[in-house]
């Protein structure tokens, strides 16, 4: 059996490392993974290496629009084509409220988390097209279905990612390409770090689960969106939030 290529953006550490480290344990896969950083690219490295994996490492900003051309080649380069599988992971917070946000803080979420995100689906799918097989899985956010307060930029493109993906699923379908959303709520991550004890007890009395979520059950939903038995879902969001929101 041919193996697949994925391409993983964001994989050196939170959600994309437990992703990654998913992936690496699967077989017929090669796996391309991204990080911005030398720290994180060697983690990568590090992590293929360990699981005597078929991939490589690669650096992207999400934000250097020739950067992703130039990506995407390096890839086809090595192994003859573009990804089979995209999982677009990467994305940053610039948290404030919405009458304190700078424009720059506003344009620099958007071009992250949601024009990227575009601009490297839209080069995929045209690989994928031609093939007549393809999996897209956007990373979205419980904040994408339900806004919070502080962060009106990641809400607004968590949710424009959602619409988008609804819009391009819709256009691929009949190629066999599915198009779907993971919408995590509050997992455990180095990104909540920054919180007190106390905010972290009112974060958890608002969960039915009365707990964080793992890295390994967000990673989890991203196998099952890899698998035949996910086959004929498209355009969906799965929700993992502890029963935070019930959509």
């Amino acid at each position: 059996m041919e193996k697949k290529v994925v391409l993983l953006t964001g994989a050196s550490r939170g959600i994309g490392g437990g992703i990654l480290d998913a992936l690496l344990k699967m077989e017929n896969y090669v796996v391309i993974a991204t990080a911005t950083s030398a720290k994180g690219l060697e983690s990568i490295d590090r992590k293929i290496q360990d699981a005597a994996a078929e991939g490589m490492a690669i650096k992207w900003q999400a934000d250097d629009r020739d950067g992703t051309d130039q990506m995407l080649d390096k890839i086809k380069e090595a192994y003859r084509t573009y990804p089979d599988i995209l999982i677009n992971n990467a994305g940053i917070t610039r948290d404030n409220l919405m009458l304190r946000i700078k424009d720059e803080q506003w344009d620099d979420v958007i071009e992250t988390n949601l024009t990227a995100v575009f601009r490297l689906s839209r080069k995929c799918i045209q690989s994928m097209l031609r093939k007549r097989w393809g999996r897209v899985i956007n990373m979205s956010s419980v904040v994408g279905a339900i806004g919070n307060p502080g962060q009106s930029n990641y809400a607004a493109a968590k949710a424009g990612l959602i619409g988008m993906s609804k819009a391009l699923a819709a256009e691929v379908a009949n190629r066999n390409i599915t198009v779907n959303c993971i919408c995590p709520g509050y997992i455990e991550t180095d990104m909540l770090d920054f919180l007190t004890e106390a905010q972290k007890e009112e974060m958890l009395e608002k969960i039915p689960m009365k707990r964080l979520g793992k890295i390994s059950e967000i990673a989890g939903a991203v196998c099952y969106l890899l698998s035949e038995e996910s086959a004929y879902m498209t355009g969906s969001c799965l929700h993992l939030n502890g029963g935070l929101v019930m959509l």
